[in-house]
């Protein structure tokens, strides 16, 4: 059997056993239809999942299903050698002690819930983590930050989100001495949805990119090994190589894990 390739044509360590890294994917839990069934599912863009197999790794779903049992969290990040926080709804103010804009959408308790508990796991265990839109928001309000709520109402324009249902694009600036910046250069064009943004940051994060707006766009938690959020939707545009950095990333902390877990 080939061994698996990241986006780069390099091969991925398997390390243990004969598999690649396995990667972690929070996903929706939505209202759904599919043949004859109309009921609610528990699922996420296939573009997730296909960024992750191009560079390498194996996708694993974690839905909020176990959110109320203890433990569960942290038992669902030992089974990943990385963690991806994906896009989605807004995160309830009330996470981030803020009064409810009318513009903000339904409150998802049982995701809000169980993204902060798999995120604190990772941030736990060193488990790299790559947080994607809302998932940057989640990474931010878990570490103290709060959002900005209708991100119009600050910037004065919908660049952001300028279409429903389509991604849109602009033009990213990024710390060249930070992680994406090193793997992307110093400036990016992204795919952009999304009507909120990161306001005060959060305890242990640092700003490494921003639009044309001053919007923040990117950020690390620098006391972490590789622990990144991005606004953009890389899954969706050109994230070959943000993904392939955050693959190499989940490969590193899978070697330095082994000998641990094979110790008597």
């Amino acid at each position: 059997m080939n061994a698996p390739r990241r986006a780069d044509g390099r091969t991925i360590s398997r390390v243990g056993n004969d598999l690649p890294v396995r990667i972690g994917l929070t996903t929706y839990r939505e209202a759904a239809a599919w043949g004859v069934w109309n009921e609610p599912a528990d699922l996420l863009p296939s573009t997730y999942a296909d960024c992750v197999v191009v560079a390498g790794g194996v996708p694993l779903l974690l839905p909020p299903a176990a959110v109320d049992r203890p433990g569960a969290a942290a038992a669902a990040v030992a089974a990943c050698d990385g963690l991806i926080i994906a896009g989605g709804a807004d995160v309830a103010p009330e996470r981030y002690d803020a009064e409810r804009s009318p513009r903000t959408g339904p409150a998802r308790t049982d995701r809000d819930a169980w993204e902060l508990a798999v995120l604190a796991a990772a941030t736990d265990a060193a488990v790299p983590v790559l947080a994607i839109c809302r998932g940057m928001q989640v990474l931010n309000v878990a570490r103290g930050g709060d959002l900005i709520q209708h991100l119009p109402d600050t910037v004065g324009t919908d660049v952001h989100c300028p279409t429903v249902g389509q991604h849109g694009r602009h033009v990213v600036d990024l710390d060249p001495h930070r992680t994406v910046g090193r793997l992307l250069g110093p400036r990016t064009d992204v795919a952009t949805y999304h009507h909120q943004a990161v306001g005060r940051l959060g305890d242990g994060l640092v700003a490494t990119g921003w639009a044309e707006d001053g919007t923040v766009e990117a950020v690390e938690l620098v006391a972490a090994p590789w622990v990144v959020g991005v606004q953009w939707h890389p899954e969706a545009y050109d994230g070959a190589r943000l993904f392939a950095g955050f693959l190499a990333a989940c490969d590193r902390h899978r070697r330095a894990a082994a000998p641990a877990a094979g110790a008597p």
